[in-house]
């Protein structure tokens, strides 16, 4: 067995690769990424730096490769990051797929996310692996319909050739989040820039116990099947409530009642923006954020027995790592 990562600096790539390093031989494992990462090389782990949208890379880090865990990807919430979304999402896929064919790899996990599946307008709505795709919804929002492209750009090749299967984590909190990418609510919190709460709800889910899951998923999971990964469903007041009390910082703010947040940070975002600054807060996430993104994990229990850690934990670990990290290297760690 030869195994290749992609995406593995990443939020959710790190703890994976410590994960299979745990399950492997070092010299089993190799990672493709943008630029040398002496934290893998340092472990034995072979290291080829190429990008997942150069066809002579992909088809140079694939040699002799038997399993692929597919995590390279994108994130944003600004609809001008679109186009490179989709490159990374949609075309990185396809080469990635298509150089695997003649590579003779056998299986390829890849990781998407539950927002192709799991948003409503309705909090009492509960999607599962089986629901149809909320296309009205998520069309308007680049990352998700780069996602969704991904899935079916994947399928579409991988065909009967390849054993695929997909896993669809909600979205990512914990330690590790370098880029500040999943946790930046939890960020804009702490820093005071949250002051009107969204009316819809989430479901949030430690990296940590993706990232543990992820291996069983490859070795259990059905091919063609999509693994929706889910910690915990929460309205967004009780969920900046949990994080005011797991912080011990309170900041007023206001709990909304219908879409008017998305106008308000819609004009604040043009007032910075004329004044030549960036808005703490996107217009698409406060959208987002009025919508509902509950689901139940419950196939990903059964199959693969999935058992996410409780949410304080998560919220707890995840203000720690920002406040050592992100706002001052401990001076605010009390």
């Amino acid at each position: 067995m030869k195994i290749l990562v992609t995406g593995a600096p990443g939020f959710l790539g790190s703890p994976l690769v410590e994960g299979l390093c745990q399950r492997y031989e070092p010299k089993q494992l190799r990672v493709l990424a943008v630029a040398p990462a002496p934290e893998f090389s340092s472990l034995g782990i072979e290291v080829v730096v190429g990008s997942i949208l150069n066809p002579a890379d992909v088809a140079r880090v694939l040699e002799g490769v038997t399993h692929v865990y597919h995590l390279a990807g994108f994130v944003s919430r600004k609809p001008a990051d679109g186009h490179r979304m989709f490159a990374v999402h949609v075309q990185g896929t396809r080469l990635l797929c298509e150089a695997a064919l003649p590579a003779g790899v056998k299986r390829i996990l890849m990781a998407s996310t539950s927002g192709t599946i799991a948003v409503s307008k309705r909090a009492d709505e509960m999607p599962d692996e089986d629901s149809p795709t909320p296309l009205e919804l998520i069309a308007g929002w680049p990352y998700y319909a780069s996602k969704l492209y991904q899935e079916r750009t994947a399928r579409l090749i991988c065909g009967e050739r390849i054993e695929l299967v997909m896993v669809n984590p909600s979205l990512l909190l914990g330690p590790g989040d370098v880029r500040m990418g999943s946790t930046r609510d939890v960020l804009s919190y702490l820093a005071g820039d949250v002051k009107v709460v969204p009316s819809g709800g989430l479901n949030f889910v430690d990296a940590r116990d993706v990232a543990a899951i992820i291996p069983v998923a490859m070795d259990k999971g059905r091919p063609g099947e999509r693994y929706l990964l889910g910690g915990h469903n929460m309205t967004f007041a009780e969920y900046f409530d949990r994080i005011e009390r797991a912080s011990k910082e309170y900041h007023p703010r206001w709990r909304a009642h219908s879409r008017w947040p998305v106008l308000a940070a819609k004009v604040q975002s043009a007032l910075f923006k004329a004044a030549g600054r960036t808005s703490p807060i996107e217009p698409a996430s406060v959208d987002m954020a009025s919508y509902f993104w509950y689901f139940d994990s419950a196939k990903a229990k059964s199959e693969l027995g999935f058992a996410p850690r409780e949410a304080s934990e998560t919220i707890f670990d995840t203000i720690h790592y920002i406040r050592e990290n992100a706002l001052g290297k401990g001076a605010f760690a009390k």
